[in-house]
């Protein structure tokens, strides 16, 4: 997992979290109003990136697409598989 902007709150935002395409080395770009959260290699990454943010991730449905919009494939896809 790389580190990305912390201290953000996004609690009581209404925007959606976006989970870009896979890179072509793997992992995926996460953001929040168009602010880098971080690059996520799984749900673990993505959940502690939400964390940070200050979402309660306890409450948060990893798959309302009026939460986290997937891009470039879903909660499954996370880019170059290992060899």
């Amino acid at each position: 997992m790389q580190r990305g902007q912390e201290g953000r709150n996004l609690e009581g935002m209404s925007s959606v979290i976006v989970v870009h395409p896979p890179l072509p080395g793997g992992g995926r770009h996460v953001t929040a109003h168009g602010e880098p959260l971080g690059t996520a290699y799984g749900l673990t990454d993505l959940i502690e990136y939400l964390s940070r943010a200050g979402l309660d991730v306890a409450t948060v449905d990893l798959y309302d697409e009026s939460v986290i919009e997937w891009q470039g494939g879903n909660h499954l896809v996370w880019g170059r598989e290992a060899d």
